[in-house]
């Protein structure tokens, strides 16, 4: 698999500028292009997605452990004639306090990739050199193949980083200007999703293609990715080891076999105020047994027919607090499904989705607490570990996960809290109540898939429990 990891020296550089431009014009070329982000940023992968037309894969060294990048990497990838990997942050930065883990040098190296380093070369000539040599030499296992120069001034400002890196011996793989009409616009949590401005984003998309197209040596770049030696890994499958509910009892429960289980639906929050997912969770959920349909809470007033789980994962309810307070209907639904003991997953935007009130406006009223906007930014990742038994996990299990919001929630933490966080800080957080798991953790299934495989057992059971009810009324 020819593979590009795509970096820089700090946040700000233009990696996700290069890294989409560079899957957009590799598409268009026909190739088909397997986009990746080192991280658990959610919003870059949608672009990626928009220059592809395939999902955007996170590659998360911290949450998912350094063993799953590679695995996780492969399924995404396979069948493509091109991976381009856009890192985080800059080369070498990582979690913090833990060297390397995370890091976007870490992804290159498990995946044995070669880097392309994004220069923001706008305040500099001839030091360019030297920032890149130092980059080069840091770490003998990081492979850097080359340099892509950003916000370049002048066809005299491009001579003068070109003679120095010539110097240095680092191939000019790419030269792009200042081009401020291809910005994408930002607020408080980083780039507006592709789902709130789509048409905007693809002619953002064109726009960074043309661009990198026109300033970028793609053959070259495509040389250097075919420099990749193969992995020695399996690919990562959602199927699990032993077979799923749905094939043990062909549609039958558990135990007795007397409650016919079918594929359970599950409903997953999608649109403008829900875009943050992993594509893996909707693979785990249908290699369990159940049947994944999206549906759109500033749109539809009711879930989907025949809803036995309920998933709503992360993104801007903050943004949308009045239309999502305006949906009556489905608040109602959403409320009814969990006060019937329907299992419910909420992360992050589905916790403030599932509260009380959200900045004043009525929320669905699942748990007793109110969220508001924060001057503050809770960021970082977190261990932690499951302190009540839920739909989504066990007491005892634990997971790693990452925390990204100005929000807060008042109590943070029901009389059943859903986690116990036991790095950097210790504190529990969280609700469980009855068949409801909220919190504002955000997690990567992959790294623990019996969370998936229990949740879409509960979703069946669930459903299953309904139909007989309704079976036996008069």
């Amino acid at each position: 698999m020819p593979r590009l990891v795509v970096a820089a020296p700090s946040s700000g550089s233009g990696k996700t500028t290069v890294a989409t431009g560079l899957m957009a014009a590799f598409a268009e070329r026909g190739l088909a292009v397997s986009p990746h982000k080192a991280g658990p940023d959610y919003i870059d992968p949608g672009y990626h997605a928009l220059a592809t037309g395939r999902p955007g894969r996170n590659l998360d060294a911290f949450m998912c452990g350094p063993e799953l990048v590679a695995p996780l990497f492969a399924h995404g990838a396979a069948g493509c004639d091109l991976a381009v990997v856009e890192g985080v942050m800059g080369l070498y930065d990582g979690a913090a306090g833990r060297g390397e883990l995370a890091s976007t040098a870490q992804v290159a190296k498990l995946l044995r990739a070669p880097v392309v380093l994004v220069v923001d070369a706008s305040s500099q000539s001839r030091s360019v050199a030297a920032l890149v040599h130092g980059f080069a030499s840091f770490d003998p296992q990081v492979r850097l193949g080359g340099v892509i120069l950003n916000k370049v001034g002048s066809d005299r400002h491009e001579v003068m980083l070109r003679e120095a890196l010539e110097e240095a011996g680092m191939p000019v793989l790419g030269v792009l200007r200042r081009a401020p009409q291809v910005a994408t616009p930002s607020r408080h949590l980083g780039l507006v999703p592709v789902a709130e401005r789509h048409a905007d984003a693809l002619a953002a998309v064109a726009a960074l293609a043309e661009q990198v197209r026109a300033g970028c040596d793609l053959d070259a770049l495509m040389a250097l990715a075919r420099t990749a030696p193969p992995l020695s890994c399996e690919p990562w499958s959602p199927r699990p080891a032993s077979p799923s509910f749905e094939e043990r009892g062909q549609g039958q429960s558990p135990g007795n076999g007397a409650a016919p289980y079918g594929r359970p639906v599950i409903a997953v929050a999608g649109g403008a105020a829900f875009t943050f997912s992993y594509a893996e969770h909707a693979e785990l959920l249908t290699a369990a047994g159940a049947e994944v349909v999206t549906f759109d809470p500033l749109r539809d007033e009711a879930l989907p027919e025949g809803t036995g789980g309920l998933v709503i994962g992360g993104g801007f309810p903050e943004v949308y607090a009045p239309e999502l307070s305006a949906n009556a209907p489905l608040r109602a639904a959403v409320s009814a499904f969990a006060a019937a003991g329907g299992p419910v997953a909420a992360e992050c935007a589905g916790l403030l989705y599932l509260a009380r009130s959200l900045d004043g406006k009525p929320m669905c009223g699942v748990l007793d607490a109110d969220a508001r906007m924060s001057e503050r930014l809770t960021l970082g990742y977190r261990e932690a570990v499951a302190v009540s038994d839920s739909s989504l996990a066990a007491a005892g299990t634990r997971l790693r996960g990452h925390e990204f919001h100005r929000t807060v929630i008042e109590p943070g933490a029901g009389a059943a809290p859903a986690w116990g966080f036991t790095h950097p800080e210790r504190r529990v957080e969280g609700f469980v109540r009855q068949g409801v798991h909220a919190s504002y953790l955000h997690t990567h299934w992959a790294a623990e898939p019996s969370v998936a495989r229990r949740f879409a057992q509960a979703a069946a059971a669930w459903t299953a429990a309904v139909r007989d009810a309704a079976a036996a009324r008069p």
